[in-house]
């Protein structure tokens, strides 16, 4: 079932590209593309708009949101996630750092042969994190 999810990220990652990031879009031409903020879908309006308790429900909402809306790669969507996780309990921090870093190491290789490997990860650390949020008894989707 985690390998299913773990597809289904890399999919929803890689729909706006096409069918695979090696057809030419790279993480920088998706960020020149981008609004400058993600889009409303990714965004909690304020008729859903959630207290943060217990502590990390926001930043799971959040990452239920940019999953289904298969905006990880974003500009400053991984960023939101993160910052909403700062004061969750350690296993979801730690999993929300780890998707911190996987989307920053992503970013650095836009344009580089390894690029899919490393938007891949985004998606993998990102259905990690997802994981831990069904664990801590916290949604992410629907």
């Amino acid at each position: 079932m985690h390998r299913i999810a773990s597809l289904v990220l890399l999919v929803a990652l890689t729909a706006g590209c096409g069918i695979a990031l090696t057809a030419g879009c790279s993480v920088r031409d998706r960020a020149r593309s981008s609004p400058d903020r993600p889009s409303p879908s990714v965004i909690l309006s304020s008729e859903t708009a959630m207290v943060d308790d217990p502590p990390g429900t926001v930043g799971c909402a959040l990452l239920g949101a940019a999953i289904t809306a298969g905006s990880l790669m974003t500009p400053g969507v991984v960023d939101d996630v993160v910052a909403a996780t700062r004061d969750a309990d350690a296993p979801l921090a730690d999993a929300a750092t780890r998707l911190g870093d996987a989307y920053k190491i992503a970013v650095a290789a836009a344009g580089k042969a390894d690029e899919p490997d490393k938007v891949a990860a985004v998606g993998a650390a990102a259905s990690d994190m997802s994981g831990v949020c069904a664990e801590s008894g916290l949604k992410t989707a629907g």
